[in-house]
């Protein structure tokens, strides 16, 4: 399976980001070294970039695209300092207030931080954010965005504010007590439609699993609380920032649970296939890419599930109610039913992998 949901709509903001370069508001480094945080491929990308430039991307589809287009990724040395740091933050305030500071920390020493936002996706506080931590910012709209940058710095602005965001990031217990961190899906709770699929899963569940979608690791927990026949756990997660909070968690349910069962942590594009055969497999998968319904995403999950399943396997997956996953469950299993419908979700067990 090759389809890469992530790359297909244009991206106003990447667009905007290099509008400063073209009007000459801004000149690129003299030495040509350039980080690029959370960077997303695009023909202005590759139109811009140099071979100094590193790109990081911590969501697997967006760096897979970027490795295909030629781009280097990489995650430079922590006191590794660039004349240019670019940065297209995410939507979640506290993700991105942690992410300024990280590219604060991240420029030399009379550099400068450029960021672009969707005037829909917080683009005013987000130039807010970035001003309390290195002053007075240049202004432009492009794009139905906002793009802004830092004059050359010398020093943040507000040191211990700068400490306190960079701490933002860091694995942190969320309400419900699991370790999460912000900017992951449902990040300061548990979401409803995995507590329904917890609810429903059946005891008798064993062998080799997979959880397609992991996030911090919620419903993979309860799998290990619920089904004493489970004797591994392999979990498949595309945003990598959110493995070391579902290592945690498991490491946790391990002890509750009181028995070992062997759990392994995959970065991993599930719309891509995976690696392994598994006697049953448990999901809540994504739909949305942004704001819009993607239910093409959710039936590439179950596509996947269907391919790496043994004859006997079973899928357990919860949805919402209005997403036609039907059809696609009706072409690869022979055995579909609908376990429950509540409060907008549907918990379906699927049998039978049709060859």
């Amino acid at each position: 399976m090759t389809a890469v949901f992530s790359a297909a709509a244009p991206d106003a903001a990447l667009e905007a980001l290099f509008v400063p370069f073209e009007t000459g508001l801004l000149s690129l480094p003299a030495d040509g070294r350039v980080l690029f945080m959370r960077a997303r491929d695009g023909f202005r990308l590759r139109e811009m970039a140099r071979p100094g430039w590193v790109c990081e991307q911590s969501f697997r589809p967006f760096a897979d695209a970027l490795e295909r287009s030629g781009l280097r990724l990489g995650n430079p040395e922590s006191d590794e300092r660039f004349p240019l740091v670019l940065v297209l933050p995410p939507r979640q305030r506290d993700e991105a207030r942690a992410l300024f500071a990280q590219a604060m920390r991240r420029a030399a020493p009379g550099g400068v931080v450029l960021a672009a936002m969707p005037n829909t996706e917080g683009a005013k506080s987000g130039e807010a954010d970035l001003a309390r931590l290195a002053g007075r910012l240049q202004v432009i709209s492009k794009h139905k965005c906002r793009v802004f940058w830092t004059a050359p710095l010398r020093d943040a602005a507000d040191p211990a504010l700068l400490d306190e965001w960079s701490a933002l990031d860091a694995p942190r217990r969320n309400a419900a007590g699991y370790v999460s961190r912000p900017g992951l899906f449902a990040w300061d709770r548990v979401d409803a439609a995995s507590a329904l699929l917890a609810g429903h899963l059946p005891a008798d569940l064993s062998g080799r699993l997979a959880d397609l979608g992991a996030g911090y690791g919620y419903l993979a927990t309860q799998v290990l609380a619920r089904c004493v026949g489970v004797t591994g756990l392999d979990l498949y997660e595309a945003e990598r920032r959110a493995l070391e909070p579902a290592r945690l968690n498991l490491e946790g349910a391990q002890r509750a649970c009181g028995r070992p069962v062997a759990f392994a942590m995959h970065w991993h594009d599930v719309t891509q296939g995976l690696p392994h055969r598994y006697d049953a497999i448990v999901s809540n998968p994504p739909f949305h890419q942004g704001r819009a319904d993607l239910p093409e995403l959710g039936r590439a999950f179950i596509d996947t599930a269907a391919g790496a399943l043994w004859p006997h396997g079973r899928l357990w997956l919860v949805a919402n109610r209005h997403l036609p996953y039907e059809a696609t469950l009706a072409a690869r299993f022979s055995e579909v039913r609908t376990v429950t419908t509540q409060e907008g979700f549907k918990v379906i067990e699927a049998r039978g992998v049709r060859a």
